[in-house]
């Protein structure tokens, strides 16, 4: 049974060590990264990204052991062409019209149909799968672990500059993808028929040729029997990335023993899990998110310590209770975001953030 197996997939940005800009790899890294992790090393639309997955893991531990790895490899391979990697959800000052733009049909495809949307989506994020035995309970559980969104959002923010400017959000990145059809928080779907129903209406009507475009926060995977989460900003510290995979395990083996139990947790609708969404990406950590059951504002902080509590008594059968603790390093230390502004006050420049981001995103890689 492959329920809450792993899967873990990072954004990297490619960065030159001497202007600290992105900068165009023509995908040597991907090349030489594949001679050695095969199929777990992709190029992405932009050659300034670097895109590395996880095989299935049976436990965080396993996902710990090879997201290190993937990013040593990486890292590595990087420094041999002159060049570093850093894990954020947007690079502090690079503008997106000097990028290249990798040279795939699929591509070329999207920048056609989607024009400057396109080009200026220079963003990186983190896509974490969790396994369920079938697509039918996926899409059960997918419906309730939807409202927890924003809180594990939250916790991730690491955008807080675009192209030079502080843009006054903790994660700009989601901004950036708005500008996509069908991203942000999907509907409540009924039964998997119900989602299948949309997809071929989609490919039927020519808006999309298969459902790996539809780009939302959290989706049932369209060839994989997983829920894929996409929401979160790509974390520096391979610990924060962990603490996410933990929780995100852990709500769904939670919400699953609740089926099991005949209860559930309730679907609340996309437009209000939206504004916990939209204060997430403003504030991170240090706002009010809605409780909708109380129907009023609750700190952000008292509600991540809540869904700790909510999922504490699954943690231990999955194993992932020490990538948990985690959490509570970032309500003390902040987010991402919170260091790369802290970072950038001290020194009042983007470079020294860049330093920072790169810095950060090796250590504990092995």
């Amino acid at each position: 049974m492959n329920i809450f197996t792993l899967g873990v997939e990072e954004e990297y940005m490619v960065v030159d060590p001497v202007t600290r800009e992105l900068t165009s790899h023509d995908q040597k890294i991907v090349e030489a990264a594949q001679k050695i992790h095969k199929d777990q090393v992709k190029a992405e639309m932009h050659q300034a990204v670097v895109e590395v997955g996880t095989g299935i893991c049976r436990n965080t531990e396993e996902a710990r052991a090879e997201i290190s790895q993937l990013r040593y490899t990486v890292a590595q391979l990087a420094g041999e062409q002159g060049l570093r990697i850093g894990a954020a959800g947007t690079h502090p000052f690079s503008h997106w019209e000097k990028q290249l733009i990798t040279e795939h049909p699929r591509y070329s495809e999207i920048v056609n149909e989607l024009q400057e949307a396109a080009r200026s989506n220079l963003i990186f994020g983190l896509h974490v799968h969790v396994g369920f035995q079938s697509r039918e309970l996926a899409i059960h559980i997918a419906n309730q672990v939807r409202y927890f969104l924003p809180h594990v959002f939250a916790l991730s923010t690491n955008s807080p500059f675009w192209e030079s400017r502080n843009t006054g959000y903790k994660s700009f990145r989601t901004k950036i993808f708005d500008k996509f059809p069908r991203t942000g928080i999907p509907d409540i779907f009924n039964s998997i028929e119900d989602y299948d129903n949309y997809v071929k209406l989609l490919i039927k009507t020519n808006s999309i040729d298969n459902a790996k475009k539809i780009w939302w926060d959290i989706r049932v995977h369209p060839f994989f029997e997983t829920i894929e989460f996409r929401i979160c900003d790509c974390p520096m510290l391979i610990d924060e990335t962990m603490a996410f995979v933990a929780l995100f395990q852990a709500l769904c083996a939670k919400l699953y023993k609740l089926r099991l139990q005949n209860m559930k947790f309730i679907s609340y609708s996309r437009a209000l899990i939206n504004e916990n969404k939209w204060r997430a990406a403003r504030y991170g950590i240090d706002g009010n998110l809605i409780d909708f059951g109380k129907e009023m504002e609750v700190n952000c902080r008292n509600l991540v310590l809540e869904l700790l509590d909510f999922v504490d008594d699954v943690v231990d059968d999955l194993g992932c209770r020490e990538d948990l603790k985690y959490v509570h390093t970032i309500l003390a230390n902040g987010t991402g975001a919170d260091r790369q502004l802290a970072v950038y006050e001290q020194n009042g420049n983007f470079e020294s953030v860049v330093d920072y981001i790169t810095t950060q995103t090796l250590i504990g890689a092995k």
